[in-house]
């Protein structure tokens, strides 16, 4: 929605001659003293930013349209409303900022009729009279140019832009803003949300989740075992270091088995990548192995993270349709648009990652075990999933400190190549799963809006962050290239001993802003709206935070392997493909449940089967999103920014939208409205009482049956 950059000021000289039209580099024209722009035009410029072009114009497409200046530089291209001034308490803030690297489509018009596709490197064929930007975030910009002698203006800054797009290189267009350009002390600054670059802020979450099984590797401190990992993870406390390196040599791109997430209940999270199949691992390294994927639990399951799931080529074809859709000028008929967006299969594959999501949370709250999420890669899939598990299970990731802590850790501490997956490279490995993610997690605000503290804007606002070039959070692909930029890399071996080390001194430390320093980008009214004003405290208890609780879980069978797969747990022999002869006791086929149709009758078999294991209680926090048909949405204030009438808001000024406005309104107001009866809600619940399988089960069929009201 907004960035901008803090820093240097522009620097604008008229010039004294008046060159031929058609050169950028030559094409100045002597500027009029009433259109010289003013000082504050030069304040929110990003070190090293210089402007290459700028013309007067008007806002159009929007009501009141508005007169002022656009401007391109090296980095972006930007609209400046006349009489603008620069607020004290918005260093970096613009809603008509556009990355080079986030511009999808550039057009010149002329006239009624005549429209000219500017791809980079293209030569304009005529002096334009407004041009249109479309975002890759499917925001568009219209900018009229004024008549009056400025023509040469317009041709200069559409031009301007073209060339800028041919130049730019988002592994290259990274400025970074300093502490120092920040203006802040960096002696004394602490990141708004830990970085996960320090063996401390490991520590201190292991802390957090008391996981005390568990302790902080310092294996990979030099990226020697993967340069895709982060400097350090968490690991079984009764493995070495030495075994650690030998065991992840035996998994695709060395990403062996890392603990996600410690459940308080005593489960375990785990992702990893694929077996390297080809690798020869004697006795020691497969019992390493074993017991890394084992995490101390009898109980085992591995799930198939791309089972069911999308391809990236099929998530990058699906967003590619979705905007082709969203355009303005889209040739889809009116009474066949639904029908067109179905057939982008965008909400079908959010569909499908929130029902394993669901699924995997009920395997996950459901007995004490270890739940291995598996993916050849662990850089796209695995983060999704183990995300969204989080957000479904702990109240405390669905704070806004929380969830920014979740995606710090899970994507950018993980190694999620963004620049890859959001087209920096120009690879053909394309594929926005990250913005995938976050259309499921506004699903989930808005099916559970009590439950969330961060708001609709605030996923927006996260949104437009992964083109912008002021921050390394969202412009590299691994841990270790972001440590090389920023100068954090060095040759010293930090061994950490809780309570003792120090986050290491020097140029050593980070000093780069993250994406998380929104103060620098946004006023603090914008910030405000980052609130969810609906959010009810009550819906994340103390008693969830990590500490001593009531066993509301139940042991596995001894000794079993599962392999969960299209909503049934299988039995598995072996938890390796490298032995021929079972590793583990492969549990009796009378234990196996039936194959599930829906997270409800997954978490029906779980906490209801074997009898005589006894009840087990619905896990206080635990939400499980509905799936099916009209309950899966589409996010219209983020994709259809692009149509006039719904950059102001949701729906168009008719009857019509005023319905589906008050429509919309009325279902918030009934889901946070707490559906209990007065009886029941005149008693108090113990959120540790324990349930028996029938109550739970009709806690599930009544919030399903709310969803599909």
């Amino acid at each position: 929605m907004w960035w901008g950059g803090r820093g240097q000021s522009f620097n604008i000289a008229p010039q004294k001659e008046e060159p031929e039209m058609g050169s950028v580099q030559e094409s100045r024209m002597p500027e009029p003293r009433s259109r010289q722009p003013s000082s504050c035009l030069a304040s929110r410029c990003l070190p090293g930013e210089q402007i290459l072009a700028w013309a007067p114009g008007v806002r159009k497409g929007l009501e009141p349209e508005l007169s002022g200046t656009l401007i391109c530089t090296n980095f972006r291209v930007t609209f400046q409303p006349c009489g603008w001034q620069q607020n004290q308490d918005t260093p970096l803030s613009s809603e008509y900022d556009f990355a080079l690297v986030n511009i999808g489509r550039l057009e010149a018009v002329s006239g009624l009729s005549r429209v000219q596709l500017l791809r980079p490197g293209s030569l304009l064929k005529f002096i334009p009279e407004e041009i249109m930007i479309h975002g890759r975030d499917f925001r568009l910009l219209r900018v009229g140019f004024e008549a009056g002698g400025l023509e040469p203006q317009a041709f200069q800054v559409t031009m301007a832009i073209v060339q800028a797009r041919a130049q730019s290189n988002p592994a290259q267009q990274y400025s970074g803003i300093t502490l120092s350009k920040a203006g802040q002390a960096s002696g004394s600054r602490k990141p708004p949300v830990p970085l996960m670059e320090t063996a401390e802020d490991w520590e201190t979450e292991r802390k957090q989740q008391a996981a005390r099984g568990w302790r902080v590797s310092t294996v990979n401190e030099r990226f020697d075992v993967a340069t895709s990992l982060p400097r350090y993870f968490w690991v079984p406390n009764r493995i070495l270091d030495s075994e650690v390196r030998r065991a992840f040599g035996h998994f695709h791109q060395g990403r062996g088995p890392r603990l996600s997430w410690h459940h308080p209940g005593g489960s375990d999270l785990l992702r990893c990548g694929g077996f390297y199949t080809a690798s020869d691992p004697n006795k020691e390294d497969i019992r390493a192995v074993e017991s890394m994927l084992q995490a101390g639990h009898s109980d085992v399951v591995l799930v198939d993270t791309m089972d069911e799931l999308p391809s990236l080529a099929d998530v990058q074809l699906a967003h590619l349709r979705l905007r082709a859709l969203c355009l303005p000028d889209s040739s889809v008929a009116e009474d066949k648009w639904l029908s067109a967006l179905e057939g982008t299969r965008w909400l079908d594959y959010i569909r499908a990652c929130l029902r394993k999501a669901s699924d995997i949370s009920v395997l996950v709250t459901s007995r004490v075990r270890s739940v291995i999420l598996q993916e050849r890669g662990d850089r796209d899939l695995n983060g999704l999933l183990s995300s969204l598990v989080q957000l479904l299970s702990a109240p405390e990731a669905r704070t806004l400190f929380g969830f920014q802590s979740l995606v710090q850790r899970e994507w950018v501490a993980a190694g999620h190549p963004f620049l890859t997956r959001l087209g920096g490279t120009g690879a053909s490995e394309e594929a926005p799963v990250f913005l995938l993610f976050l259309d499921c997690v506004w699903q989930l605000l808005q099916q559970f809006p009590a439950d969330f503290e961060f708001s609709e804007f605030f996923l927006l606002a996260l949104h437009d962050s992964v083109r912008v070039p002021d921050t390394l959070t969202f412009l590299r692909n691994t841990p270790w290239e972001r440590g090389k930029q920023s100068g954090q890399l060095n040759s010293y071996t930090q061994v950490y001993t809780p309570g003792y080390s120090q986050p290491p001194a020097g140029d050593s430390f980070n000093l780069q802003l993250s994406v998380w320093d929104w103060d620098l980008r946004y006023s603090n009214a914008q910030i405000l709206q980052f609130q969810n004003p609906g959010y009810d405290p009550e819906h994340c208890p103390d008693s969830w935070l990590p500490r001593p609780q009531p066993s509301f879980m139940v042991p596995g069978p001894p000794s079993s392997v599962w392999l969960f797969s299209r909503g049934a747990l299988t039995p598995l022999n072996q938890l390796c493909p490298w032995r021929d002869s079972p590793s583990l006791l492969a549990v009796s086929s009378r234990w196996l449940p039936r194959p599930a149709i829906s997270s409800e009758t997954l978490a029906d078999q779980e906490w209801g089967l074997p009898s005589h294991w006894g009840a087990c209680p619905l896990p206080p926090g635990l939400l499980l999103p509905g799936y099916l048909g009209p309950q899966i949405r589409f996010w219209r204030r983020c994709y259809l920014r692009g149509r006039p009438e719904v950059q102001m808001g949701l729906s168009a000024p008719t009857i019509s939208g005023l319905q589906d406005e008050l429509s919309h309104l009325q279902e918030l107001l009934r889901k946070w409205t707490p559906r209990i009866s007065p009886e029941v809600h005149s008693k108090k619940r113990d959120p540790h009482t324990i349930l028996n399988p029938t109550e739970i089960v009709g806690i599930l069929k009544g919030r399903a049956e709310g969803d599909l009201g």
